[in-house]
């Protein structure tokens, strides 16, 4: 027996209808407030920064572009259907196929309101956020500035091409998918109501469907006529013929193809849209095949059959014009057209008063590499094991302490936080304690210590030094936390100091940068965004407290710049006591007229972008531009995170369409302190691509740009991981200068299998030089062969002195490091530097030390325990000797004890190929005398007080004897 009520079952069901309306506002409601705060704290980041205004503007341009975009789409859609439906025949013929359309149509008929607006509004949303997504184009089309620069064939601004034809092709783009989708609607609507049959006898497609969909067919060809004229000045970025650019073809048969085209479709479309006046399909159907058949001959077959049977049989000839574009334009879009080739035969020999004056105007050359002493700063610099270092560090430059206006090379880095040791990663300590970096140290790159460590010149906790640093603390960095909360009171760990009664130094953010956390809506709102209750929930957090959060350089500056690409490698610098990041920012294109194009990732690789341990290089995207500039400098300020972009390039038209679009965000370059200026350099990744242009492009002359046979190639690095080798910042002095200068260097192959060096390229890195950007490129004669980087690499391990040393150098537990192998011009040739350090194989406390210097000048090789010695060796001697210092010091008993321990284990290796085992054991008895002969010599020339000392015991870097390779058992 059943107790419920008449009325219980509507009540349910009504209950029901109500539950799915309430679930279906909680979940918009919900999704709504994530989206507000994830905008609201974004709009508090920039306003922290002081960028506010570039937010706003990206957002409400990204909003009138959603609308607008998302709006006429499901206008043009919504228009077409309910036209499509109200043009369904009245009368239907019985058949089989419309007794299925009817089961479908009284399916769908009670519901085609709410299936005709929620496909709408699926095809509004998707439309309106690719739409949205085009802000970008939008802006710089606004904007735009000319370049004052026309392109030889359609002798427009190149501007047209920059910032107008993308935006053309945008919206070409989406009328094309906007008229696409309104003809499958319609066709889909017109069959489901018999207005198009597939079956039954009569006409298969009503009169009223027939116009309403040869007119859509008609503005869809009426489309393909406009395409067909853009498509001329799309022909600027053909990549037909050898080269980027409008070809040979592409100028005399495809572009008047390309008009004909288009005033055929122009016919076609009328001829379409004529279905108006007179009925029936033939119309139509003459213009559709016209269409095709046109598209097929005169697009296609007729430029292909040119191309083939009358360019390429002469196309050196046929193309030299257009690659002579191509290379005129190519030259300008990457900043390269002032560079300076000369000739440059090397000289292999010195004379003394060559060698005296060369070696007396010889730079400091930088010993200490920054991709292998990261772990000796991080050693002896540590400090505490919460703190860390990059790799590879950073080159600056600073005043030599000894006194002086002159700048050295110096090894830069900041001390930076790693969080809380093990066992002590809590959500407190994490974000609260643990919140910032201290301190910056710097040691000069030609200088090292008895021990072959850095001779640090800023260095400690507290900082001591001479740079003067009077704000250690870094809450901004490469490393930092995703986000800190700091201010709320002395909780933050400053540094450990055995003074303090716990043990450490506290202090408390004072600065201005990030957000203010202090009530309950801000914390409520940064809980959500980084999910974590604590932000709410913890009492530590009182109305002083700020949130810092997107704190590496690269990312504030390119959150605060949208439109620039940001150089992989910020690098610190001590400004006025500050500890600044400095950041280069480059504005790009791809559209450049006739310029090649090149992948932006493709051409910054290196070895430090793919080696998994240096980490702190980032590897770019893989944009595809033809023009790059470095118009902007930017800093960021390490303790309140201040992002400052100043035009480094005020004449670049891109810089000026931005800096329109974003008025007061970029300050002018005068605005620039000269403590700032000082330490500003030529950024590397736009010197990496423009080598790899100048790879083929310092070839002028089309005829021999299209043989290729000059082609350059970077080498790998030969002391790395078998990418290619990074540039280097050296004091370099080129051969018609008198004294030294900072400068990017980096050497090339000839393109393919040699690597003989056939040219080294240097560019100006002083920015206080009037020649600052200055590229300069020293050609090497193709009739001389050159040793290239590799080549001389491996010419250093197979010297049998050289081999010699660096096996009594190393040891059971200790290894050698090589660290870059420098190329320099010196005295009429080239000059090759390699650092060699040593290491322990094992150990948490392993870290390289600078023990030896390996030189080479024409066909001689230096091995010293400094530059000097191995200079002289080279310059004095005209090959290897024994390296000055211990511990290596060579004699006639050492030699021969090397030589007895050699020939005995020769004669123990034949004797064990023959099986004579009584022979094999008396050689391992001559073996062993002689290594202990050779210990024994090591024993006695280890250094005195006075000399240098060997490594401290944990680098585990002590000098063992040779040992040869270890020889089987009898019978094992």
């Amino acid at each position: 027996m059943s107790f419920r009520s008449p009325g219980s079952g509507r009540v349910n069901v009504r209950r029901s209808r109500l539950l799915l309306p309430v679930i279906i506002t909680l979940v918009i409601l919900v999704a709504a407030f994530l989206a507000f705060t994830a905008i609201w704290t974004d709009v508090l980041w920039y306003r922290s920064v002081g960028f506010s205004s570039v937010y706003t503007k990206q957002i409400t341009t990204r909003v009138l572009l959603f609308f607008s975009g998302g709006l006429i789409m499901v206008v043009l859609l919504g228009a077409n259907v309910v036209t499509a439906y109200r043009l369904r025949p009245a009368y239907r013929p019985s058949s089989a196929e419309q007794q299925g359309l009817d089961r479908y149509r009284s399916v769908v008929d009670p519901h085609r309101r709410i299936i005709l607006i929620t496909v709408l509004a699926l095809i509004g949303l998707l439309t309106a956020s690719a739409a949205a997504g085009q802000w970008r184009t939008w802006l710089a089309f606004l904007n735009r500035q000319p370049f004052g620069i026309k392109d030889p064939q359609f002798h427009k601004d190149i501007s047209f091409f920059v910032f107008t034809y993308p935006l053309l092709r945008i919206v070409l783009d989406y009328l094309f998918t906007a008229v696409i989708l309104t003809f499958i609607a319609s066709l889909i609507v017109h069959y489901l109501y018999g207005g198009v049959r597939v079956q039954g006898e009569g006409p298969r497609v009503s009169t009223a469907a027939r116009v309403h969909l040869s007119v859509l067919f008609g503005v869809f060809v009426l489309l393909k006529a406009v395409a067909y004229w853009f498509d001329r000045w799309g022909l600027a970025h053909s990549e037909r013929g050898v080269v980027t650019g409008p070809s040979y073809t592409d100028v005399n048969v495809v572009l008047p193809a390309k008009t004909i085209l288009a005033v055929i479709a122009l016919i076609c479309a009328l001829m379409f849209f004529a279905t108006f006046i007179r009925r029936g399909a033939m119309l139509p159907g003459m213009a559709f095949g016209l269409l095709v058949l046109s598209a097929i001959l005169i697009g296609g077959v007729f430029p292909l059959l040119i191309q083939t049977f009358h360019v390429k049989p002469s196309e050196a000839d046929k193309e030299s014009r257009y690659i002579g574009r191509n290379i005129t334009a190519t030259r300008t879009a990457y900043d390269v057209n002032d560079t300076r080739v000369t000739d440059f035969t090397p000289s292999a020999k010195l004379s003394p008063e060559q060698a005296k004056k060369e070696t007396s105007t010889l730079p400091n050359v930088r010993l200490l590499d920054p991709a292998v002493v990261s772990p000796t700063y991080q050693q002896l610099q540590q400090i505490k094991g919460f703190y860390k270092f990059p790799n590879p560090l950073d080159i600056d430059r600073y005043p030599d302490p000894t006194g002086g206006n002159a700048l050295r090379d110096t090894i830069v880095a900041v001390r930076e936080v790693d969080g809380p040791p093990a066992g002590r990663r809590n959500w407190i300590n994490s974000h609260l304690v643990y919140t910032h970096g201290y301190g910056f140290v710097a040691a000069p790159g030609n200088q090292v210590d008895a021990q072959g460590a850095p001779a640090f010149t800023e260095k400690d906790i507290p900082p001591t030094g001479t740079l003067g640093v009077t704000r250690p603390q870094v809450y901004f960095g490469e490393r930092s936390p995703s986000y800190s909360v700091v201010g709320g009171g002395d909780r933050e760990l400053d540094y450990p100091d055995d003074k303090s009664p716990t043990g450490q130094h506290n202090s408390s953010y004072a600065g201005k940068g990030g957000v203010s956390i202090g009530s309950l809506f801000n914390r409520t709102l940064y809980a959500l965004r980084f999910k974590e209750k604590n932000l709410l929930l913890s009492g530590a957090i009182n109305s002083h407290s700020r949130i810092l959060y997107d704190r590496s350089p690269r990312e504030r500056v390119q959150k605060a710049a949208p439109w620039l690409k940001v150089d992989g490698n910020p690098y610190p610098a001590v400004v006025d006591g500050k500890i600044e990041w400095i950041v280069d920012g480059y504005t790009t294109t791809g559209d450049y007229p006739y310029s090649e194009r090149t992948s932006f990732a493709d051409a910054t690789r290196d070895t430090n972008t793919d080696s998994k341990t240096r980490v702190s290089v980032a590897a770019q995207a893989g944009d595809r531009i033809n023009y790059i500039r470095n118009s902007v400098k930017a800093t960021v300020d390490a303790y309140d995170g201040t992002v400052t972009l100043y035009a480094w390039d005020p004449s670049d038209p891109i810089l000026k369409t931005w800096m329109k679009a974003f008025p007061g965000t970029v300050k002018p370059r005068t605005a620039i302190s000269p403590a700032l200026l000082a330490h500003l350099r030529y950024p590397e990744d736009l010197f990496k691509v423009q080598r790899q242009i100048l790879a083929s492009y310092h070839v002028q002359n089309p005829q021999a740009y299209y043989s290729g046979q000059d082609f350059w190639a970077v080498p790998n690095d030969p002391t790395g991981e078998g990418a290619l080798e990074p540039p280097y910042y050296l004091s370099v002095k080129m051969p018609d200068q008198t004294t030294p200068g900072f400068a990017l260097t980096s050497t090339f192959v000839p393109r393919g299998k040699a690597t003989n060096l056939t040219a080294f390229m240097a560019v100006d890195s002083v920015p206080t030089s009037g020649t600052y950007g200055q590229i300069r490129i020293l050609q090497v004669p193709r009739s001389q062969v050159t040793p290239g980087p590799e080549q001389v690499q491996n010419t250093f391990e197979n010297n049998p002195t050289v081999s010699q040393q660096l096996t009594l150098l190393r040891g059971p537990g200790s290894r050698t490091v090589s660290g870059n192998l420098l190329t320099l011009p010196f005295g009429g040739g080239f000059l090759y530097v390699e650092p060699v350090y040593l290491q322990a194989n094992k150990g948490a406390g392993s870290y390289p030390l600078l023990k030896r210097v390996i030189v080479s000048y024409g066909n001689d090789i230096g091995f010293g325990a400094t530059l000097e010695d191995a200079l002289d060796q080279v310059l004095k001697g005209g090959g290897v000797t024994t390296p000055t210092g211990p511990p290596l010091q060579s004699s006639e008993d050492v030699r021969a004890a090397i030589d007895a321990a050699n020939k005995a284990y020769g004669d123990a290796q034949n004797a064990l190929a023959k099986g004579d085992w009584a022979a094999y054991g008396e050689a391992q008895k001559q073996l062993k005398a002689a290594l202990d002969q050779l210990a024994k010599l090591r024993h006695q020339s280890k250094p005195t007080a006075s000399a240098s000392p060997s490594p401290p015991a944990s680098s585990g870097s002590s000098t063992p004897p040779v040992t040869p390779t270890p020889t089987p058992t009898p019978g094992g």
